[in-house]
């Protein structure tokens, strides 16, 4: 179980016997004897993550969840006061509006190959029927973000969730590195 990755101590997470998340632990030997004596159970083996099988106190520390919300990349680290918990660079997809172009040329191919000469329509599309209605490409940015925030809630007892959003001017960025 003792992993290390550039000098810092892998953590194991720890669930109480109901599931619900309690600080995590990096006392690697006392987790190998639990796990020899069946007192807990491995859940999961990235994150590693352990389920108690007695019961115990819910003691928790406050944990703040700092989220870095990109389009490209989403930064994440769980903190308390002195020491990280967990830290992930997440990489989402960015090919989903070539896919659905893709799609549509297949599509559109597919129709035109044995048929008549047909008018396009335009009053049947999703953006004109629904109101509040986001591009794939955009929802899937959205979904991920919260199903990421989703999984670090799973494995912490996070109290506090703090999001980074900031507004770049690109353009000016790359005229001033010219």
């Amino acid at each position: 179980i003792s992993l290390l990755r550039e000098g810092v101590t892998v953590m194991v997470y720890v669930l109480n016997k109901n599931g619900q998340p309690l600080m995590p632990t990096n006392r690697h030997g006392k987790v190998r004897r639990l796990l020899k004596t069946n007192k807990v159970k491995v859940v999961k083996h990235c994150p590693f993550t352990i389920q108690l099988l007695y019961d115990t106190t819910n003691y928790t520390q406050t944990i703040t969840l700092g989220v870095d919300a990109g389009s490209k990349h989403i930064g994440l680290s769980a903190t308390t006061k002195d020491r990280v918990l967990f830290e992930a660079d997440v990489e989402i997809r960015n090919d989903i509006s070539k896919l659905l172009e893709a799609r549509y040329k297949f599509r559109h191919s597919r129709r035109n190959r044995k048929t008549r000469y047909r008018k396009k329509r335009f009053n049947n599309r999703v953006s004109s029927k629904h109101k509040g209605w986001l591009a794939p490409s955009i929802e899937h940015k959205i979904q991920s973000h919260f199903a990421v925030i989703e999984r670090v809630h799973r494995l912490l007892p996070i109290t506090e969730i703090v999001v980074e959003t900031a507004s770049f001017d690109i353009q000016l960025l790359e005229a001033q590195l010219e």
